[in-house]
């Protein structure tokens, strides 16, 4: 990179996406530092300062090409590491409105990893990065610039057990901290414009927890994950996948106040009132390995730096601190990778990079078409506050022709797939042979076979883990 540029860069924030971002700034500066308030370096389990941490997060099939193309070989370091793989299409179970899609391989890998584990694999790649350097447990107090406030020069921190303030320098600082960002805020103390902000109220509400299947007991068969999708006749979901060290992760949602409980038998009962039982019967045979985890998400967010006219030089934002996807759809660590392909791609311009450029193109090539689908099918649930535009209300019902038809022909299901993995974009579901596959696929309704429920023989000797007291066996 140009003397212009500088050689160093500071990322605050040392999650997904300021890792990611660290991992593309060190092929342009001379030295990369990675600030976080939380202890970062060997730490595998959950952090103090990242309450998510708890939860199920997945990496979407295009974030996993773009994990592989930052970190070549990694997907199968962690293969190799016992995190269970799969397809997204083939070999995960969905039921969309409460019927089972006709499942197919369509190459869109899937890992079974909990989050802090999958933290761990990334940070250990990046700590291998000769330039790269992390300051731990120490706070961001504010930017520093020039005396004409056109420039970012650097940050202000404080370590978390001094009171002693210092300045870290910087020719480029990458804000990476999350829905918590600060950057709208300090840039009105700058005197800028602060981005318009979009929210929308989904009051959404998921319990996480751990189990271990007891021997001879596997509900999965073949798949690695069960996964229900919540819709306008039936507002909650879960997702239910095989994850490292022999466990399974569950999650389990509801939206607009109509939240999870975290005490067993209310789990269990809750479990029980999805359409599918698959997750249900399989729980009854295995054991928890640690507390269920509540967590509350009220509204998504997007913050539009595409449409500012002014804005600082040296400073740019990434992930979650631009734009907050509603967590059921896993949207957020991929949309982070895809951020950094973006920063990249402008840092590789031999000059230091332009915000607002590189603002419009995180929102054309990162943010637009994730944002746009999952708030399309929000809106779609009674209750959800918004627009519904011709437009909107005619995708809603195209998508519910799409599952429909995913129940009769695989094909479907996997095209389905490649666009909510975000491999492919939502239009390509629109080609016209595909639109008339799918009106004539959908027209006889769900298949036959789709309605069945999912059985599995557990074997005589196995004994439940949880036995239901006779009020939950009388509403059965």
């Amino acid at each position: 990179m140009s003397e212009d540029a500088g050689t160093r860069a500071v990322v605050l924030g040392g999650s997904i996406a300021g890792l990611f971002a660290a991992r593309v700034l060190a092929d342009a500066y001379d030295q990369v530092l990675i600030v976080d308030r939380d202890k970062l370096v060997g730490v595998k389990g959950v952090r103090r300062f990242c309450p998510q941490s708890h939860q199920a997060n997945g990496l979407l099939a295009r974030g996993v090409q773009v994990m592989e193309e930052l970190f070549p070989g990694l997907t199968q370091e962690m293969i190799d590491n016992g995190v269970p793989t799969g397809d997204l299409s083939g070999t995960c179970r969905w039921y969309a409105r409460g019927f089972r899609l006709k499942q197919q391989h369509a190459g869109l890998t899937t890992l079974g990893v909990v989050r802090p584990l999958f933290e761990y694999f990334i940070r250990e790649r990046v700590q291998k990065i000769p330039n790269v350097t992390f300051l731990e447990e120490h706070d961001i107090l504010g930017l520093t610039t020039t005396a004409d406030k056109s420039r970012v020069t650097g940050v202000r921190v404080q370590a978390r057990n001094g009171d002693v303030d210092q300045v870290i320098e910087g020719d480029l600082v990458v804000d990476a901290t999350g829905r918590g960002s600060r950057t709208p805020v300090w840039l009105e103390q700058l005197g800028y414009e602060k981005p318009v902000e979009e929210r929308k109220k989904i009051d959404l509400g998921y319990v996480t927890q751990h189990f271990r299947l007891r021997p001879g007991a596997n509900g999965f068969g073949k798949d690695v994950a069960i996964n229900q999708i919540a819709h306008a006749g039936a507002p909650r979901g879960n997702v239910f996948f095989l994850v490292e060290d022999g466990k399974v992760e569950l999650t389990t949602y509801g939206i607009l106040g109509d939240h999870p409980p975290t005490d067993r038998a209310g789990l269990m009962e809750w479990l029980k009132s999805l359409p599918a039982k698959d997750v249900y019967e399989t729980l009854r045979y295995a054991d928890p390995v640690d507390k269920a985890m509540p967590f509350k998400f009220p509204t998504t967010l997007r913050r539009h730096y595409e449409d500012l006219r002014r804005f600082p030089d040296g400073l740019l934002v990434t992930g979650d601190a631009i734009t907050c996807f509603n967590p059921v759809y896993a949207q957020g660590m991929s949309v982070a990778a895809l951020c950094a392909l973006v920063m990249r791609r402008h840092l590789h311009s031999g000059v230091a990079p332009v915000p607002l450029d590189y603002f419009r193109d995180i929102a054309k090539d990162a943010v637009d078409a994730a944002w746009e689908m999952t708030n399309t099918i929000d809106l779609s649930l009674p209750g959800v506050e918004g627009e519904r535009t011709f437009k909107v209300r005619m995708a809603n019902w195209y998508l519910r022709r799409v599952q429909i038809a995913a129940t009769r022909d695989g094909a479907i299901t996997a095209a389905y797939f490649r666009t909510a993995g975000l491999v492919a974009p939502p239009e390509s579901l629109m080609r016209p042979g595909f639109a008339l596959r799918v009106l004539w696929k959908s027209m006889f309704g769900p298949s036959k076979e789709s309605r069945q429920p999912y059985v599995y023989q557990v074997p005589s000797d196995v004994e439940p883990a949880f036995r239901e007291t006779a009020e939950l066996t009388a509403s059965a």
